[in-house]
């Protein structure tokens, strides 16, 4: 008989369990084209494999964290990476476009993963603690991505585009089985209904600490989605460099944030949540002031403008654990509510940035129009940062 885990997980299945939710998103990419000529379907309406996906995955993050504070972390990952699996599966043998791409909203359903791993993170740790062993975890949202349309592309052209969905059926399996014998129940204050738990949302939005919280992860987690937006535009009109070379420099932002969530896992234990907020602020924002005064300069330059821009990953990677612990410790009795709504404002705020940029950033004036959005927006979450350090500091009174 297989027995059920009793105690909290170790931090390694929470890394795992984050990885396969950000690695879903993109390790298909590289065969969007292939599985568009595939089910003979137009490549836009084979990228809504993407843009459904992300929008599922928002109204999931709403849905899974309450559930967790009612029924519970453990039953909601599980049932999770259960449909997860089965979405797969589903993929890898449809036959028609909107089969597949129904199978595909699906798969979103893993994105309860991260959400609750936050929470269960928060249930077994003081803010601090939590702040470090969330930057450990977050280490896995920069490695993920950067490694999944590699291996999503090897896969394809060995064993064509279906094999990674069967890929992506035995990974749930395997991390199901992981949750089963690690993954403890670690919610010991569950909500007796979910009414009862709705009426008590308005203690937690109406707690200005929280939304100082959730709105410089909104506005620190847009430069990025900002970042991706505009850079190949830049890449193109500006700096002339091919697809194969920007490939390259977009890993600069993404190994910045692998560095700043290491730095934070071994920091953040050692300084308060709002020092490592205001810290990791006001590294983007004069990493990318000093890359804006370059190119006003007329130093409009790969090293200029990339240099510039690794310092949003940096600092992303710095401040993000930190605002992760804050929103989940103001009602720590609602953690997986607190996180599930943050994701769908920072997937909201990115989602209007990532339009905005796209309308915004044009002509030979492109670098700088995309360095001063990336500034403002570093100095409008430096400014939550130090609104939440004013709520804490006025709290004892």
């Amino acid at each position: 008989m297989l027995t059920a885990a009793s105690t909290p997980p170790r931090l390694i299945t929470l890394v795992v369990l984050t990885a396969l939710s950000v690695l879903t998103l993109n390790i298909f990419l590289p065969s969007l084209a292939a599985m568009a000529e595939d089910f003979e379907a137009d490549y836009a309406l084979m990228t809504f494999a993407v843009a459904g996906y992300l929008a599922v995955t928002g109204c999931l993050m709403l849905l899974a964290g309450p559930l967790s504070d009612r029924f519970g972390r453990r039953p909601v990952v599980l049932v999770a990476l259960i449909v997860f699996v089965v979405a797969s599966v589903g993929c890898s043998l449809a036959e028609d476009i909107w089969v597949f791409l129904a199978f595909r909203v699906l798969q979103g359903a893993v994105i309860s993963g991260w959400t609750v791993s936050t929470a269960i993170i928060r249930d077994t740790s003081e803010p601090q603690e939590a702040a470090s062993r969330i930057g450990y975890v977050s280490m896995a949202m920069a490695v993920a991505p950067m490694l999944g349309p590699v291996l999503g592309g090897l896969l394809d052209g060995l064993f064509g585009w279906r094999s990674i969905f069967w890929l992506m059926s035995a990974l749930g399996l395997l991390v199901f089985t992981l949750v089963w014998f690690d993954l403890g129940e670690t919610n010991k204050t569950r909500s007796e209904t979910l009414a009862k738990q709705i009426r008590t949302y308005p203690s937690l939005l109406a707690h200005p600490t929280f939304w100082g919280f959730a709105l410089c992860l909104a506005f620190t987690t847009g430069a990025f989605y900002s970042f991706l937006a505009g850079a190949p535009l830049v890449a193109r009109e500006v700096l002339g460099i091919s697809a194969a070379e920007l490939g390259v420099y977009l890993g600069s932002i993404t190994g910045g944030y692998f560095v700043g969530s290491f730095l934070s896992g071994r920091l953040s234990k050692g300084f308060a949540l709002t020092t490592m907020m205001l810290t990791g602020r006001l590294v983007s924002f004069l990493g990318l002031s000093i890359g804006l005064v370059f190119l006003l300069s007329g130093l409009v330059h790969v090293a200029t403008f990339f240099g510039a821009t690794l310092f949003v990953g940096l600092g992303n990677g710095l401040t993000s654990p930190s605002c992760h612990a804050g929103v989940v410790s103001v009602e720590p009795k609602l953690a997986g509510s607190a996180s599930g709504l943050t994701g769908a404002v920072t997937l909201g705020c990115g989602a209007l940035l990532t339009s905005g940029v796209g309308a915004l950033v044009r002509g030979p004036a492109a670098a700088e129009i995309l360095l001063a959005v990336l500034v403002t927006l570093s100095l409008l979450g430096l400014a939550a940062a130090f609104f939440v350090r004013r709520m804490d500091r006025l709290a004892p009174a």
